[in-house]
């Protein structure tokens, strides 16, 4: 038989005011993101919350413009006290995500209600000043926002930078420049701003919005102008011990390959990257400047195009194979320009992995072309504020959010 702590004379649990305010906050604007705008009546409803407490909170919300107070048309015009309708706020609590790609800065804004409004890009050289950068990621974001954005109308800021980040509560540093990116942000946005790895950010989106949606256990693997990826285990993103995990672009298929940036040698980057691969063709007898003319290659039927991928796909897929076995992942997801090349690629990937992964790990083992193109970094940098917020602001079932996608 079990007693209550009054019968046992025992203290009954405290919650400090500033806590439980929070949680009865992010309680409030859940149910005004399920349900639209509603009246006190009705969220008191819903919530349980005490009639004391709902007006308290209330009182706040719509004190810091987080939810707007209004009566509307039809109301107005009937006998009696009009009864007030809340509704959240588009221009409060907006949320960014910005990627500052080698060759060019992306953006994704969610507003107050958690929907995706959309994402926009711009192109720049790869030798662009870090402030030259954060004026096109401001541009960007006002463009999207409607011109509405300012100083303090954000709850936050969510970066993605090429190369490893490690976590700062260990004392390590990432790369070199990126405190002076978080503050370059900080300083123009006026905002929180947290900064991760941009492939691992699109990791993060790809099981949101993307390819695996839904999916719980994902392998993310990026061919670009580097090549990277990221995991998410149980839904959650995977940073290891010291926040620099994802880099399996330097996991070596050729002991006596090619020297590799990170040090290594024979790294799967120096046989996989863009540039890897357009040498590789060039060798073969091949000539193309970018991805674009290796493309028209492929569909002209070149031979030498289509063995060059062959055998880019093939590294791929041991790499592959041997995370797989580490990891046991449900689905991979492919992303990166080279992935255009469709089943010229992704067929020699899945045959590796057909005959390398061992039987019953991993299986049935899904390949999957990324779905969220150029955008994937931004929307996983929104995807890792949302991650970031205070205990209960994402209750159980509350959806991460709407896609629209502008370009």
């Amino acid at each position: 038989m079990t007693r209550s702590s009054a019968s046992t004379g025992m203290p009954r649990p405290h919650t400090p005011p500033s806590r439980s305010r929070t949680g009865h906050e992010a309680l409030l604007l859940r149910l005004l993101r399920e349900h639209g705008p509603l009246t006190r009546g009705e969220l008191g409803t819903l919530s349980g919350l005490s009639r004391t407490t709902l007006y308290d909170v209330v009182g706040a919300l719509t004190d810091n413009g987080t939810v707007l107070a209004s009566v509307p048309g039809a109301v107005r015009r009937k006998r009696g006290r009009p009864a007030e309708v809340l509704a959240l706020n588009p221009e409060a609590g907006q949320m960014l995500g910005i990627e500052f790609a080698p060759r060019a800065v992306r953006v994704a804004a969610m507003d107050a209600a958690h929907e995706v409004v959309g994402t926009a890009g711009e192109p720049h050289g790869p030798d662009t000043p870090w402030q030259a950068r954060v004026d096109v990621a401001w541009r960007l974001a006002d463009r999207l926002t409607g011109g509405a954005l300012r100083s303090g109308a954000l709850s936050g800021i969510g970066v993605g930078v090429v190369g490893p980040v490690a976590l700062p509560e260990r004392g390590l540093l990432g790369a070199p420049g990126y405190n002076t990116v978080s503050a370059l942000v900080r300083e123009r946005f006026g905002a929180q701003t947290l900064i991760d790895n941009n492939t691992r950010l699109a990791a993060l989106a790809e099981t949101i919005w993307g390819a695996a949606a839904g999916e719980q256990n994902v392998l993310y693997l990026r061919l670009s102008h580097g090549v990277g990826g990221g995991l998410v285990v149980a839904g959650t993103l995977h940073r290891g011990a010291h926040g620099v995990s994802g880099e399996f672009g330097h996991i070596s298929v050729d002991p006596e390959g090619a020297p590799c940036a990170c040090g290594g040698t024979g790294c799967l980057e120096t046989v996989a990257s863009v540039g890897a691969v357009l040498e590789a063709y060039r060798i073969a007898g091949g000539a193309a400047a970018d991805v674009p003319e290796l493309m028209a290659a492929l569909e002209s039927g070149d031979r030498a195009a289509h063995t060059v991928l062959a055998r880019t796909g093939a590294h791929v897929g041991r790499v592959l194979a041997d995370v797989c076995h580490a990891v046991g992942p449900d689905v991979i997801v492919l992303g990166g320009e080279l992935v255009d090349a469709g089943p010229a690629l992704m067929e020699p990937i899945e045959r590796k992995l057909d005959t390398t992964v061992v039987r019953g790990a991993c299986r049935p083992l899904r390949v999957r072309p990324a779905g969220l193109g150029d955008s994937g970094s931004a929307l996983g940098a929104v995807a890792l504020l949302r991650a970031h917020e205070p205990q209960g602001a994402r209750a159980a079932g509350d959806s991460p959010g709407t896609l629209g996608v502008t370009r």
